[in-house]
């Protein structure tokens, strides 16, 4: 685990995210998985909040929240996996979700990240389907009663 003085989470709009966010997400899916860049960016983006996490101010992971609720393009560099940098920014995306008062929130999940989740509280729903060719399956958590 990490020293959490190192490590600051940041949201905000895509247009003052948007360089870190892009070598992150760069880095991890279309280098490493390999995934198509017009697979990767999307209109979304604009409209979605953003999050960066940095430790010791380098950008090591990201993710985005959307308007429906989905969270999506969770990325950790793989220099910094394993220190629990993930579980954090999922953590600071989720009580963004409280703080707005939303019912729930979803992620389509990539089958090998399933126990991360399942770790934060999130439950399977449906079946496992291929996304860019790998495999995914859909998952949901409360967050009212």
């Amino acid at each position: 685990m990490l020293n959490n003085h190192k490590l600051r989470i940041a949201s905000g709009i895509w247009d003052d995210l948007a360089p870190d966010a892009k070598a992150i997400r760069e880095a991890v899916f279309i280098q490493e998985q390999h995934i198509a860049p017009e697979d990767e960016w999307d209109a979304e983006d604009p409209l979605a909040v953003h999050f960066i996490a940095y430790l010791q101010e380098q950008p090591v992971a990201t993710a985005r929240l959307l308007a429906n609720h989905s969270i999506g393009r969770v990325a950790v560099m793989q220099s910094a996996r394993g220190l629990g940098i993930g579980q954090q920014i999922m953590q600071a995306i989720i009580a963004q979700a409280r703080a707005e008062q939303r019912e729930y929130v979803k992620l389509s999940s990539q089958v090998h990240a399933l126990g991360f989740y399942q770790g934060l509280g999130f439950v399977v729903q449906g079946e496992e389907y291929l996304d860019c060719g790998i495999p995914h399956i859909d998952m949901y958590l409360k967050l009212s009663d």
